[in-house]
């Protein structure tokens, strides 16, 4: 069995452009086809749930036997989408058994008839299909709808899959291969964003971080390492992290999953091939988590995962950034902090920052120095990617080692 990676030469030779050009002839095929076409943390309940209004026609349906991939989908008005990506799952070059699992939160389109449209061809090629959803007069969000089609479907395998999202025809193949070989993982793939330069920054992150930094780097503000549209997992994997939080809008239930497998002892793996690509959209659930939820999330877990390993620390940017990390500390993490680091001169030359909000009768003061001068290990509070290779240079020649003598926060 061999992963169609693409090796470190390669990668330095080509531009990600080059790789997405080679699947064209396959996009501009599936836009003339597509042209042509007309709260549950009881893992129990998860299991075993029945509610006759959301359950799938016909009592063969609960009784199928496990295929190999289900492919889920929840989908909220995304009829406009559909064809792209319902084409693009019928095209799967994977030779085992699957089914198309698709929950409907309520959508006010015609999205659930769009998809049973679909349906006599997904089953002509031999994957199954399953449909459900419910028709209250809110949708009960992203980790609700992606649970039930989770719960309905039998694979063995789950690949997660945005209906807004195209796959392409290697994707179920390939990640079936590496999560066989990389059991109790989160396994991700490289993405094309469409519209094409949309979140360049974040793009190239995703696609360009090595094996070691999926663990290293899921503190970032970036999120899950392994992004949620292109993840693919065992579905004894799935039911031993989750399910998803099902709190509903303004809830991030892929980070807290992403989390939650962490702390299990998952692993994260990328198959180093694009195999999404991952629609942009001002209507895409993300947009509804805010900033600070993100922030919180992510302080508690740099908190519980590696400040609690260290004795004392440095935080990396004396400026805003670096300043609210400390303020979001538990007293006891704050205590550990032994000074802020920084480049600027007028910062240094302040000498020291001083918590005026610290409720303690004699207000901490937390020297500022030059990086030089500073002790590892390190939490690196300034941007990735936005200091012209200055930031790198300057651990480099520090001689430190990521995930051991520093992370990386922002």
């Amino acid at each position: 069995m061999q992963l169609m990676a693409v090796n470190r030469a390669t990668r330095h030779r080509l531009s990600f452009q080059s790789v997405f050009s080679a699947f064209s002839p396959i996009f501009s095929k599936l836009v003339r086809l597509s042209e042509q076409q007309d709260s549950g943390a009881d893992m129990k309940r998860l299991r075993t749930e029945v509610n006759e209004a959301e359950t799938p026609t016909g009592e063969k349906e609960k009784e199928r036997s496990a295929v190999d991939v289900s492919v889920v989908m929840p989908v909220y008005n995304a009829s406009c989408w559909l064809a792209e990506c319902l084409q693009a799952i019928l095209q799967q070059d994977f030779t085992g058994s699957m089914e198309l699992s698709v929950f409907d939160d309520a959508s006010t389109d015609d999205s659930r008839k769009v998809v049973e449209g679909w349906r006599k061809r997904l089953e002509t090629r031999g994957i199954s299909v399953v449909i459900s959803g419910h028709n209250s007069s809110q949708p009960r969000g992203v980790g609700y709808a992606k649970n039930k089609a989770v719960s309905q479907s039998c694979g063995k395998y789950l690949c997660f899959q945005d209906a807004d999202d195209i796959m392409l025809p290697q994707r179920v193949r390939l990640q079936y291969e590496a999560s066989l070989l990389h059991p109790n993982t989160l396994v991700g793939s490289r993405v094309q964003r469409l519209p094409e330069g949309s979140t360049e920054r974040y793009t190239r992150w995703i696609n360009t971080i090595s094996q070691d930094q999926l663990i290293t780097q899921v503190y970032t503000s970036h999120g899950p390492t392994v992004i949620m549209p292109t993840w693919f997992c065992s579905r004894n994997w799935f039911f031993k992290v989750g399910p998803f939080d099902e709190g509903g809008k303004g809830v991030p239930e892929d980070l807290l999953f992403f989390y939650q497998s962490l702390r299990l002892g998952g692993g994260l793996s990328r198959v180093d091939e694009c195999l999404l690509v991952y629609r942009y959209h001002e209507k895409a659930a993300t947009h509804s988590v805010t900033e600070e939820t993100i922030w919180k999330l992510r302080v508690d877990f740099l908190q519980e995962r590696v400040l609690s390993q260290w004795g004392s620390f440095s935080i990396w940017n004396a400026g805003k950034q670096g300043r609210k990390l400390y303020r979001s500390l538990s007293p006891t993490n704050q205590k550990k902090v032994k000074a802020f680091c920084d480049v600027d001169e007028n910062k240094i030359q302040k000498g020291f920052y001083t918590y005026e909000e610290s409720k303690e009768r004699s207000k901490p003061k937390i020297p500022v120095l030059h990086y030089r001068d500073a002790s590892a290990p390190f939490v690196i509070c300034v941007k990735l990617d936005m200091t012209g290779g200055l930031l790198e240079g300057n651990l480099n020649s520090l001689q430190l080692k990521e995930g051991i003598d520093y992370y990386h926060f922002n």
